[in-house]
């Protein structure tokens, strides 16, 4: 008598899907690194910049050039969102790569303040398209039970692309070099990945297009079909009066901006303030500035993303929950580098922000998919950009005024640090409004 044969089974449909959806993450992933790589070189190249474009002159114009990429991606930002939820991820997605890259190539060519404010403009509106997109298909295609990881390994692009960007001030200031090669470089490099990445995440499209089973957390087939075709025609005003009429949406918005004021700062000036508190070169600094805060902000997401993804198998609050814990550990943080007599202090006080920041920044688009429908979550990422980064635009601009009047670094980080105190306190009203889900009774949750 022969023994029967063993013969692996075939993968389910939603192993497939779940594989699919692990696919899409890591196709992104590079872009969201070339995303935060272009935007970041400029903070730590600030110095070889202005020795070469000198009509930049002032902290308050630098300031200000970085608040014209803010303004012009945050008040984008909505339209971006609604173009990726009624027409599809993968056309925003590709194009808002191709042309970011072309603009990046462009501001290393800029001789001019007039020429890089307009470069940071364009910058601002190509970018703009990404981020609610790439969200909101990582959303679409993960449930409940993954989103708050996913979203968190893409998030892990973005501080690499920091991080590497914090590396800018060695290519600067190295003479056969300079940091003109570093934006050609960067720029080229998103300009080839454009067109593989549009064929690949179009074989993820197919892949999702009509898989077995279904999903009943606003994940899976359903979402992933709406991903791929444009979700439900929702007209844009309508969109946005169902948004704004959400109490706990706006609520997210604010949660998701006062700690984002800070946030920016230390993420455009702390090089120039780390060179000129401590008196350290400009490579130096802009290694010290994003090392170290960058490695936190990966151990941060990862732990945020493992805990937020457990705690809400226990309450439908969790997310929150993590969120608010992480935004809680930025208030010392911002008191400690405010007053930071040594840089070792300074990069361990940025270190628990990194940490924090982590344990926040994962968790907002899947807080977000517990408010609006998947029809409305690029769009109403875009909304939070909007208000956000706007906001983040005239910090950038007053920090750089107050830097020019002497202002104290200490009572400056110190008001960014109330605010961090606020937000937790905001992000708890969200876990409180947040809806019970379907076949969850409000006593269990």
């Amino acid at each position: 008598m022969t023994s029967p044969r063993l013969v692996a089974p075939e993968p389910s449909g939603a192993s497939r899907l779940a594989r699919t959806a692990w696919l899409a993450v890591a196709l992104l992933w590079p872009v969201a690194m070339l995303n935060y790589l272009d935007r970041q070189m400029l903070a730590s190249m600030k110095f070889s910049v202005m020795a070469d474009v000198t009509d930049v002159a002032t902290d308050a114009n630098w300031g200000l050039m970085l608040g014209q990429f803010k303004w012009v991606y945050a008040f984008l930002s909505p339209l971006g969102g609604y173009v990726a939820d009624r027409f599809g991820r993968r056309a925003t997605i590709a194009g808002s790569l191709f042309a970011w890259s072309a603009v990046t190539i462009l501001t290393g060519s800029a001789t001019t303040f007039r020429e890089l404010m307009w470069a940071r403009t364009l910058m601002g509106v190509s970018e703009a398209f990404y981020i609610p997109a790439a969200l909101a298909l990582i959303a679409d295609l993960h449930s409940e039970r993954t989103r708050s990881r996913a979203v968190g390994v893409h998030q892990t692009a973005i501080y690499v692309g920091m991080m590497a960007g914090g590396f800018g001030g060695y290519v600067a200031d190295a003479p056969a070099l300079g940091w003109r090669f570093a934006f050609h470089a960067a720029g080229a490099l998103g300009v080839l990945y454009a067109l593989p990445l549009a064929i690949a995440l179009g074989r993820v499209e197919r892949a999702v297009a009509a898989p077995a089973g279904s999903a009943s957390d606003g994940g899976g087939p359903q979402a992933a079909r709406a991903a791929r075709n444009g979700a439900e025609a929702i007209p844009p005003l309508r969109a946005v009066r169902e948004l704004l009429g959400s109490l706990p949406f706006l609520l997210l918005v604010a949660c998701f901006t006062l700690p984002a004021l800070a946030g920016w700062i230390v993420r455009d000036w702390m090089p120039a303030i780390l060179k000129q508190q401590f008196n350290i070169g400009q490579g130096v600094a802009g290694v010290s500035a994003t090392l170290y805060l960058t490695i936190a902000m990966l151990v941060g997401v990862a732990i945020g993303g493992v805990l937020a993804d457990r705690w809400s198998r226990i309450t439908h609050r969790g997310r929150a929950f993590t969120s608010a814990l992480g935004i809680l550990l930025l208030v010392p943080a911002l008191f400690g580098v405010g007053n930071a007599g040594t840089l070792a202090v300074a990069v361990a006080f940025l270190a628990l922000f990194g940490l924090g920041w982590g344990l926040f920044d994962c968790n907002n688009m899947p807080i977000l998919c517990q408010i609006a429908r998947p029809g409305l979550r690029a769009t109403g990422y875009g909304i939070m950009n909007l208000v956000s980064i706007s906001c983040g635009g005239l910090a950038d601009w007053a920090f750089g005024r107050m830097r020019d009047a002497g202002w104290p670094l200490n009572a400056s980080f110190a008001a960014f640090a109330v605010m961090a105190l606020l937000a937790v306190g905001l992000m708890l009203c969200v876990a409180r409004l947040l809806p019970t889900p379907a076949g969850l009774s409000a006593e269990s949750a």
